[in-house]
């Protein structure tokens, strides 16, 4: 998805953030958790309360034998980010917690999402608990780290079936702490036994934060296959998409029907989506972060989908194609999109170590620039629109070109401008280069037939040591393979 404006770097927004990554109480009125129940389930629980209830639920159970996992393929590279995370702050206890449930209405949340930076510092993602801690303890020149969470609750415990926050009967099973630290390879303890120090280091600090962001600006090995992976899904998202064109020229509300066909990939094939996904018919294009998708799609409309599939890792892609849903271009639709399409490629080929961040939008916007300018659409002459101070062309194209990507969709954003903006790339970034073009339905600057025409293509790159790899390559790009792709699945 576009990336704000390359003054700064991109920070989550509204259509961008996942599930919500909350540090709050899990009850907004500072309830405990047994109050929580009393209070959620006063006017609908009917759970039986006896002493004789009690004592029946509580017995007969099968044993549950502890069966210990073997250590996933992140936990060595979890320790590692922890290891150079505790070499920047030597002596400092760190605090990162993973977040609480966001309250959606009355006693219904929001998906769990950990917060990324726990997720990326312990390994633990789709499937961590709700208010977990991870504790970096000075011990000598280095750290010790140790995982606080609510262990699950035995059958001995009322909250097993009365807890519909926790209880096993609401949710399922909860993993216990031998469970979690051989899962994880890292020590396990209970929340109860965590206690905070006036002196710890938390998110809270802007420079803890800063330093969690930069210490993903490199992708290890792990996080390189993660994004092919989350990649792969999402061009199947792309197909599950193409394969319902049919189905919903003129349906009312139909860019609903390209959501729900892309977000069932991303169940299917990952944790959800990375983001709310945009399905832009006609001049919905033109507006950036359109997530309605409520508009019909009309027999000739372009439609821009922006999407991503976020894996089990949390680790998500983000990529744009913007697709003639009736199979073809028209000879306008065709030039506008010729146009993206140039300024994403020139903007790959300059991709290499050792090139400043900003000079990939800077080559992209020189295309658009000429483009607009040969269509005659500016003021001014090319080079003067090209100047800092002018930049007539951007009225088509207010975002920036690119915005690291990985874990979070706009990934790194706390990093300072020195290593983001106008940092120098290195072998392992991955970014995304996703220039566009939007003419407004009322912008009397450009002719009538160019008027509600947006497009936008939107790749993952990554740095290798002599250059890059577009990531998404393998999904339609150019006008051919793109309705050539519509004839043969849609």
């Amino acid at each position: 998805m576009e990336t704000m404006t390359s003054s700064t770097p991109a920070t989550n927004d509204a259509t961008k953030t996942a599930s919500p990554q909350t540090t709050g109480s899990l009850h907004p009125s500072g309830a405990t958790d047994e109050d929580a129940v009393a209070i959620n389930n006063s006017n609908r629980s009917t759970t039986p309360t006896s002493d004789e209830f009690t004592r029946y639920i509580m017995s007969g159970w099968a044993e549950h034998p502890d069966q210990l996992p073997s250590e996933r393929a992140q936990a060595p590279f979890a320790a590692a980010r922890r290891t150079a995370l505790s070499r920047r702050y030597p002596g400092k206890r760190i605090v990162v917690r993973a977040g609480e449930m966001k309250q959606r209405s009355n006693d219904t949340f929001y998906g769990f999402r950990a917060h990324s930076a726990f997720s990326h510092l312990t390994g633990w993602a789709a499937d961590s608990e709700p208010g977990s801690i991870l504790v970096l303890d000075p011990e000598g020149d280095a750290h010790t780290a140790t995982l606080y969470f609510r262990e699950r609750a035995g059958r001995e415990s009322e909250e097993f079936y009365a807890n519909p926050e926790i209880g096993e009967f609401w949710i399922g099973p909860r993993p216990s702490l031998k469970q979690v630290a051989a899962d994880l390879g890292i020590t396990t303890r209970a929340l109860s036994e965590f206690s905070a120090d006036a002196d710890d280091v938390t998110l809270s600090d802007e420079t803890l934060s800063r330093d969690l962001s930069e210490l993903r600006l490199v992708k290890d090995s792990y996080e390189i296959q993660q994004m092919r992976d989350a990649v792969d899904a999402t061009g199947r998202g792309f197909n599950d998409i193409i394969a319902q064109f049919k189905n919903i020229i003129g349906v009312d509300r139909g860019e609903r029907l390209i959501e729900s066909a892309f977000n069932t990939r991303a169940r299917l094939d990952g944790n959800t989506v990375g983001y709310d996904t945009i399905a832009a018919s006609g001049s919905h294009a033109c507006i950036l972060h359109w997530t309605r998708n409520d508009g019909t799609v009309t027999d000739g409309d372009l439609i821009l989908i922006d999407a991503g599939v976020e894996l089990d890792s949390l680790y998500t892609a983000d990529i744009t194609r913007t697709l003639p849903v009736n199979g073809k271009f028209t000879p306008t639709q065709k030039a506008v999109y010729e146009a993206v399409l140039e300024a994403a490629d020139e903007a790959f080929k300059i991709v290499r170590p050792g090139i400043r961040f900003r000079e990939i939008h800077a080559r992209a916007m020189e295309v658009i620039a000429r483009h607009t300018s040969e269509w005659g659409f500016l003021p001014v002459s090319l080079e003067e629109t090209l100047r800092e101070g002018s930049q007539y062309h951007r009225r088509y194209m207010v975002h920036g070109t690119s915005h690291h990507l990985g874990i979070d969709v706009h990934d790194c954003a706390q990093a300072r401008r020195d290593l983001y903006m106008d940092g120098v790339l290195e072998e392992g970034m991955v970014f995304t280069i996703e220039p566009g073009l939007y003419f407004q339905p009322d912008d009397l600057t450009v002719p009538e037939e160019f008027r509600g025409i947006g497009v936008r293509i939107e790749d993952d790159i990554l740095v290798t040591a002599e250059g890059a790899e577009n990531l998404s390559a393998g999904i339609p790009r150019t006008v051919d393979d793109v309705e050539a792709w519509i004839a043969r699945i849609g």
